[in-house]
């Protein structure tokens, strides 16, 4: 394969990618407002020649190039978070900006950059003519942000999608990343008395039924099992809400929310059991539970869901890992850093429910995602797309040699 000529056709694209990448960042696309950018893509998608290009029930757009034997899927979401407080950015997050080398604007890292390059992956594609035994999906995602891997599981569930293995485009600085933490949603309630607040003897203050629960997680997070790959679980508390029947009331309910990062070898039942076991748990009779995503996507379409979302590692060995780093070598003529992600991605439905190998490769820096101030660099839009353009027919010739 004519690695040189790939790379040389990304570089011809890097105008219309950034100029495709800065369109979208113009276009809002927090969770569940995604309609707009998803008709902006399926306008590239037309204009760069896809053969067939769909938008399911949920919202997701999906195109696809060739159809071979084997599938394969490249996946962006297409969603961004809010942008948090106006005043920490230095320009208009969704006007964004751009200079010879730099794509700023909310969006550009995670994770719309990914998508501008996959688009023009499969204009290289086309151009050099790379078609082979596979078909290949590019797919831009919705409600990642709100509930990572939702999207994938309306794919393999309703769509029927089930690809050989699926590059999650996300930003890795042009690593390659081959795993990442689990993560789940855990709600923990304590319920007391209401009184006057003049006369807090009288009641049962919820509130304080929970401060010990919260000390006592503080000090379970350290003690979380440890992974030498993936590295240890975490837990956080994040959120805490209270009801009584006034500010001058005593709380007869309180409630947390916890963010809980699994490593390798935790389970959901087993971070609610850690929980559940703790002394201040037990003395409060606190209930214990998983929340459930059951938000409408754009579409209105509700896909319920528990908040779990399960861990996942690649092997080393696999044959996605050994392609994406053959054509990363074939390339850039270097070998490429092989790690993990810090955040979670749609991984943890496709490979973490489903056993679909996932293999991470994408443009921007995962300290961008959801900070002020967000960039990328139009290299990374550049390379990625080589790269992209690159991996399916890498893949068959690893196949079939």
């Amino acid at each position: 394969m004519e690695f040189e000529n790939i790379l040389k056709h990304a570089r011809h694209y890097e105008k219309a990618m950034t100029k495709f990448l800065r369109d979208m960042v113009r276009l809002p696309s927090e969770g569940r407002e995604e309609e707009a950018v998803i008709k902006r893509i399926k306008e590239e998608m037309e204009t760069v020649g896809f053969d067939e290009i769909t938008i399911d029930k949920m919202g997701n757009i999906l195109g696809r190039i060739g159809n071979g034997k084997h599938i394969i899927a490249m996946d962006a979401h297409v969603d961004t978070v809010g942008v948090g407080e106006r005043s920490n950015w230095t320009f208009d997050p969704h006007e964004g900006f751009e200079d010879d080398a730099t794509i700023g604007g909310r969006g550009t890292s995670d994770q719309e950059g990914g998508m501008a390059s996959m688009v023009y992956a499969a204009k290289i594609i086309k151009d050099l003519d790379l078609e082979d035994d596979y078909t290949l999906y590019i797919t831009g995602t919705v409600l990642e942000e709100d509930c990572d891997g939702l999207c994938w599981q309306y794919i393999v569930e309703e769509d029927k999608l089930k690809p050989e293995f699926v590059v999650i485009t996300e930003p890795t600085s042009l690593n390659i990343y081959r795993g990442h933490r689990g993560r789940m949603e855990i709600k923990v309630t304590t319920h007391g008395t209401s009184c006057h607040g003049s006369a807090p003897e009288r009641g049962d203050n919820a509130i304080y039924k929970m401060a010990p629960i919260i000390s006592e997680l503080e000090a379970l997070n350290p003690n979380l099992k440890h992974d030498d790959f993936l590295g240890k679980g975490t837990l956080a508390v994040s959120e805490v809400f209270s009801k009584s029947p006034s500010r001058c009331a005593v709380a007869d309910g309180c409630s947390i929310s916890i963010d809980r990062r699994l490593t390798t070898g935790e389970t959901w039942e087993g971070a609610l059991d850690e929980i559940r076991a703790l002394d201040s748990v037990k003395k409060a009779h606190a209930k214990v539970e998983m929340y459930e995503y059951k938000e409408p996507s754009y579409t209105g379409l509700v896909y319920p869901t528990k908040a779990y979302f399960p861990s996942w590692v690649l092997d080393e060995d696999h044959i996605a890992t050994k392609t994406l780093i053959e054509s990363y070598k074939g390339l850039f003529n270097k070998a490429p850093l092989v790690d993990k992600w810090t955040f979670s991605t749609n991984a943890v439905s496709i490979m973490g429910r489903y056993g679909i190998p996932c293999i991470g490769f994408g443009p921007g820096f995962e300290e961008q995602a959801h900070a002020p101030n967000e960039i990328t660099k139009k290299d990374h839009l550049v390379k990625a797309a080589a790269m992209y353009a690159a991996i399916p027919k890498a893949y068959i010739n690893k196949i079939q040699s």
